[in-house]
């Protein structure tokens, strides 16, 4: 199942897996910012199956910008979605997950890892996921639920192509310039692509990634330095 908020997205997705693996695929169109919309997601779930095995959370729209210009709504807005989102799937679920022996991996972001001013509220968010994470990993190994997190380099979608658009407007250069500026900088040979991601996650889910359990997995071609 998938969710998303916005339903004409969600059916096109939906057609494009289920043709390409020929497997059943429900929806639920939910805002995951609220409450509500987990409920109507996890509702949804256990009306289409009944159980669970894997759980992915992988959303997040948290802006960029000048720190002095950001208010208190779009800190809590940055939140909402990546952070809380994740954690009240995650505890709504994880009685499904346990009775399956099942898998989490949390999609999160370099950011966590490498501060940066012009990005703070995914920073921070994506820190506070990391650190999730890591805890609910313990609290695996008592429902033997194995939890990863994951954290992307640049990677080449819609999203990615908007947090080009305002790191180009705040240096003030054009977009394919800020491009080449960020691949330059990355020191990485290019960016990701979505299924290599996909691949990562699928292994980590998989029988054979069973003993990964409670990681912090970078996939960014070797752009961070850290250790």
């Amino acid at each position: 199942m998938i969710v998303a908020r916005t339903e004409a997205d969600l059916k096109q997705a939906a057609g494009e897996i289920a043709g390409e693996t020929g497997r059943r695929v429900a929806v639920c169109a939910a805002d995951l910012r609220q409450p509500a919309g987990i409920e109507a997601a996890v509702g949804e779930l256990k009306s289409a199956f009944g159980r669970l095995d894997i759980l992915v959370n992988n959303a997040g729209a948290t802006q960029g910008g000048d720190f002095l210009e950001q208010d208190d709504a779009v800190w809590e807005d940055g939140f909402a979605l990546k952070f809380y989102g994740a954690l009240r799937m995650s505890r709504a679920l994880w009685p499904l997950l346990a009775e399956a022996h099942g898998a989490v991996v949390n999609i999160s972001g370099g950011f966590a890892h490498t501060p940066d001013h012009n990005f703070m509220i995914g920073g921070a968010v994506n820190a506070a996921l990391t650190n999730f994470s890591k805890a609910l990993a313990n609290r695996g190994l008592i429902d033997d639920v194995n939890v990863n997190a994951i954290h992307p380099g640049p990677v080449t979608t819609e999203r990615y192509e908007e947090i080009l658009t305002t790191q180009a407007k705040l240096a003030g250069i054009g977009r394919e310039e800020m491009r080449e500026r960020s691949l330059m900088t990355s020191g990485v040979r290019r960016f990701a692509r979505p299924d290599e991601v996909a691949g990562l996650v699928a292994f980590l889910v998989s029988p054979a990634g069973r003993h990964i359990h409670g990681t912090s997995q970078v996939i960014d071609g070797g752009g961070a330095k850290s250790l």
